[in-house]
């Protein structure tokens, strides 16, 4: 009888914990919702060419129709901020569909898209709160090179 009512008592323990993990949201805690958009699925389309030079693999940038449409056009990206350098203030930065912080394995189901954002004037706060930019798309010609492949240019921080 006391084995039984000590295990009853542990899984009753068990899926409280559970509950408050999975059910019982804190309200301070901020929603981490992908910021999924008809241009974030465009860009979620990108895809790579792999050639060969000699035993090395080349991942060259290959993009769909949706995405090449966007080239050049103005955009609204909702996203969140994701700091290249050190700091509270940032001019150039990464642009996330998901928040760093729920990356708690990144890399291991894919990594979320993400475009590197230029500011036109000023700069943008460091904040794990999603933010909303709008500017010009555009492809990087050499990624290779260090810059992320899809560029979001001349961007306002829209409140």
């Amino acid at each position: 009888m006391n084995k039984y009512l000590i295990v009853s008592l542990f899984i009753f323990a068990l899926s409280g914990i559970a509950n408050a993990q999975i059910g019982n949201r804190d309200p301070g805690v901020p929603d981490h919702t992908p910021m999924m958009n008809s241009t974030w699925e465009a860009i979620d389309k990108m895809m790579y060419k792999v050639t060969y030079e000699g035993s090395k693999k080349i991942y060259t940038p290959s993009y769909p129709p949706p995405l090449k449409a966007l080239e050049n056009k103005v955009v609204t990206l909702p996203g969140y901020l994701v700091p290249l350098n050190s700091g509270r203030n940032h001019k150039v930065f990464m642009l996330s569909v998901l928040p760093v912080m729920q990356c708690q394995f990144c890399g291991s189901n894919g990594i979320p898209p993400m475009v590197e954002i230029f500011m036109k004037d000023g700069t943008v706060k460091f904040t794990d709160e999603p933010i909303k930019v709008k500017g010009k798309m555009k492809f990087n010609p050499k990624p290779l090179e260090g810059n992320s492949e899809i560029q979001i240019i001349d961007a306002v921080l829209i409140k």
